[in-house]
């Protein structure tokens, strides 16, 4: 039975430098999470302590109890994907397959051969000749047909056009199908993976500001538009993250629940948010705040 990844009280400094600050998180097993955070929020930071590539200031990450320090029974239980690149330059991609599989207790040598021709990757080119794309394709393919139960996948789309994009988010969720696991992906193409992902972290000023189910915090993102008058009464003492002036109109951004008992102006519309859009103000430090 596979058991969940424990995030707890886990902080991080460099120096006097503060980058993660009592994280609490549990990744659940077969789950497709995202986290999102604006440039240096710590996202990376954060994978790579989950993954013993970096150690932690205080706190502690476990799989069913055991610590993952310098612990390979449970190490080789998740594979990151990031923009480093760790492997030897002069190694053929064929030959990191077959490292892979050996590090990581087997890969799907099937999926493997076929994502290789679905992206026209050449498996006998030396990684050190590869393009970024074609870096990030090879690392993607190992993601996918690895044998593991938790895959972290860090800026994965990094150097690819749009339908390679495509074809990887299809291949993801046809893996995710076929060989249930925990994904958790961090990427600046929210609008992309919005469709992917069932729950969000969003990790802002050091701390985890959200963690809730894609579903529950797009319900809680609201655009209220209309004259301004109208909507800043309308909008008094909500949760207002944002806002826009569309010519004589103007959008006041709101996270939280509405006043179910405040009546409704016929001059103003409500309507739900997209993800991306919701991530921006959330993040918006001038303004954002967030009401639970």
């Amino acid at each position: 039975m596979v058991k969940p990844i424990k995030i707890t009280h886990v902080s991080k400094t460099f120096g006097k430098q503060q980058v993660l600050d009592d994280i609490n998180l549990t990744i659940e097993p077969e789950t497709i999470y995202g986290l999102l955070g604006r440039n240096g929020a710590g996202k990376s930071t954060l994978f790579n302590i989950i993954t013993n590539r970096l150690p932690l200031t205080r706190g502690e990450v476990t799989i069913g109890g055991q610590s993952v320090t310098n612990n390979d029974a449970v190490l080789n239980r998740i594979y990151l994907m990031s923009e480093a690149n760790l492997y030897p330059s002069r190694m053929r991609v064929e030959d990191i397959f077959k490292l892979t599989k050996q590090l990581y207790q087997g890969m799907d040598e099937k999926l493997t051969q076929s994502l290789t021709q679905q992206f026209g990757l050449n498996s006998h080119a030396r990684f050190n000749k590869l393009s970024t794309g074609s870096r990030s394709i090879m690392k993607l393919i190992i993601a996918l047909a690895v044998d593991v139960d938790y895959v972290i996948l860090d800026e994965p789309t990094l150097g690819l056009d749009a339908n390679h994009r495509r074809m990887f988010y299809d291949a993801l969720l046809d893996s995710y199908a076929k060989r249930p696991r925990s994904f958790v992906i961090s990427t600046h193409l929210i609008e992309e993976v919005s469709q992917l992902i069932e729950r969000v972290w969003v990790l802002q000023d050091h701390r985890i500001m959200i963690d809730e189910t894609t579903e529950e915090m797009l319900n809680k993102g609201y655009a209220i538009t209309g004259p301004i008058n109208d909507v800043s009464t309308y909008t008094a003492g909500l949760n207002v993250i944002g806002h826009e002036e569309l010519g004589h109109l103007v959008v006041h951004y709101v996270y939280g629940d509405l006043d179910n008992d405040r009546p409704i102006p016929d001059t103003i519309s409500i309507s739900h948010i997209d993800l991306q859009r919701l991530f921006i103000y959330l993040t918006n430090q001038e303004v954002a705040k967030v009401e639970n």
